[in-house]
């Protein structure tokens, strides 16, 4: 058997707003979370109450994203707008 190689090149990376991504799978996780809460006993009786927290940990996570996106964000349109030369003298 031989080993599976591509005869074509990847694709390039789509470009799209990161930021609206991660923060509307921020607020899927805890508007799952929100909707699981009054189902506490239940999840805790079956031995699931570890799908609650999934969520909540997901929110929390996501808000690191947005923070991390946010920031990354900044810092590629500062790039963009810096003068050339002081791009080249950071290297």
């Amino acid at each position: 058997m031989t080993k599976w190689t591509p005869r074509h090149e990847a694709p390039e990376p789509l470009e799209g707003n990161v930021v609206a991504t991660i923060t509307g799978g921020t607020v899927i996780w805890f508007v799952l979370f929100l909707a699981q809460l009054p189902f506490y006993g239940w999840f805790d009786d079956h031995g699931h109450l570890w799908w609650l927290w999934t969520c909540l940990v997901g929110g929390g996570l996501g808000l690191i994203g947005v923070w991390y996106v946010r920031k990354r964000d900044a810092a590629i349109r500062r790039a963009e707008s810096a003068p050339r030369g002081a791009a080249d003298a950071a290297r």
